[in-house]
């Protein structure tokens, strides 16, 4: 039996890096320009509106970032308590978490409250899911994937190893 968790599975890790991807689109496209899972967008777009003195602007992306911190401060709460449940690991409560909030995210009207709560389950997921057949990985932002798939890129040119071609893939 392996020892391997399924959420280091090539089917989880496709799942969640196209989650994220979908839920950045998605509330940049249809829910005010807005970035929900990687806060640099929102820390330039904070830092934009602070200069311009736009108050309503500052209040629009400081929000989804605190929201990011918190989830990922609840990550590790439930890390903390769950990482000897025999029932289910506790990544599991995780995902049952981001799953209710997706389902309650569909059916809210304003823009603000959507973007807080997919920041908030973004932390949650980038926090939860760090690896990838051991390899760092972010589920919810591609620029460090890209960086470290072309590093091992470049070592498997230079090496001719194929285990970093294979992890680059």
């Amino acid at each position: 039996m392996s020892s391997r968790q399924y959420s280091d599975s090539l089917r989880v890790g496709i799942l969640l890096a196209l989650t994220g991807g979908f839920l950045d689109a998605y509330t940049y496209i249809s829910r005010g320009n807005v970035f929900a899972n990687a806060q640099t967008g929102n820390m330039v777009m904070l830092g934009i509106n602070f200069m311009e003195g736009n108050f309503r602007g500052i209040i629009n992306y400081i929000i989804p970032i605190i929201a990011f911190a918190i989830g990922v401060l609840l990550a590790e709460v439930i890390r903390t308590k769950l990482s000897k449940s025999e029932k289910f690991h506790w990544r599991q409560a995780v995902l049952a978490i981001e799953i209710i909030l997706l389902i309650f995210v569909a059916f809210i009207p304003f823009d603000y409250v959507a973007n807080t709560i997919i920041s908030f389950i973004c932390a949650m997921q980038v926090e939860s899911f760090r690896k990838f057949h051991g390899n760092a990985y972010a589920t919810t932002m591609c620029t460090g994937n890209l960086r470290s798939g072309t590093e091992k890129l470049v070592i498997f040119i230079r090496n001719k190893d194929k285990k970093h071609l294979k992890i680059a893939f």
